[in-house]
């Protein structure tokens, strides 16, 4: 059953399954209400130090959930029976930078020395945006969050540099207002939007063509509201080039035991 997520679905082990047994494939957003969902990357053990390092000098787009030991592919502290290998609906795989396939399932793939990390992502702080009565614009339109290539450099550390990705939701001034003061207690998925308006100026030229995702409308009374993405991995991978990695797709996530409720700050 592929398609994108509507409120109201069940809990965060039952849509792992529902993953695992090939049933759902699509974006993840809306699904599991009250879970924590999270951005994967898996790596070598011999990048993994340096990107540990890359995602603590980068905790906004980069907040790390979860670290498994190498050839690890479970991580108990997030999920019961939560398997890296075929509880996401789908991934990439990439080679010396390149994108070369989406699977459903990585097993075949996965090695001893390879090391998963789920990030926080955005998906979480969506909740506490609709309960406090603001539109969230890709799920109220059934697709994928629009996201994109900024010209912001992250900070570097060993092997890792690139540009910061974002994602965007458009927003009319009172409730970014709003927005800002929600997800700012939320660091942990994000936080607070890095950017509000004028897309120029991170290097966004055109809003209406995402570099990932799909785009959405923006009304003549909103502004386009960015926050830090945990898509960023991929964009630092397009520019370091890693023999082989694997990432979430775009919209495609981790849903976990997790309660955002815990995550917020106080």
């Amino acid at each position: 059953m592929d398609g994108f997520a509507a409120i109201g679905t069940s809990g965060g082990r039952a849509e792992r399954l529902r993953m695992r047994q090939g049933l759902f494939t699509g974006p993840t957003s809306g699904l599991a209400p009250g879970n924590v969902q999270a951005n994967l990357v898996i790596l070598p053990k011999d990048l993994a130090n340096d990107f540990l390092r890359f995602a603590q000098a980068n905790p906004r787009p980069c907040p790390v959930l979860g670290v498994t030991e190498a050839g690890e592919p479970h991580l108990p502290m997030l999920g019961e029976d939560l398997d890296l290998r075929t509880d996401l609906p789908r991934y990439r795989v990439w080679r010396h930078g390149e994108l070369i396939d989406e699977p459903t399932d990585i097993s075949q793939l996965w090695r001893d020395d390879l090391v998963g990390f789920a990030i926080g992502c955005s998906f979480s702080f969506e909740e506490a945006l609709i309960e406090n009565g603001i539109e969230v614009r890709h799920i109220a339109c059934g697709c994928n969050v629009p996201m994109y290539r900024t010209n912001v450099d992250c900070v570097p550390a060993g092997v890792f540099h690139g540009k910061l990705v974002v994602s965007m939701r458009p927003m009319r001034p009172a409730d970014a207002i709003r927005a800002v003061q929600i997800t700012s207690r939320f660091p942990s998925v994000h936080g607070a939007p890095v950017h509000i308006g004028l897309p120029a100026l991170i290097g966004i030229k055109d809003i209406a063509k995402p570099d990932y995702g799909d785009a959405v409308p923006v009304g003549e009374d909103e502004l386009p509201v960015f926050w830090a993405c945990g898509v960023t991995p991929q964009s630092v991978i397009a520019s370091v080039k890693p023999a082989f990695c694997i990432t979430h797709a775009p919209g495609s996530m981790l849903i976990t035991d997790l309660r955002n409720a815990r995550l917020a700050a106080l």
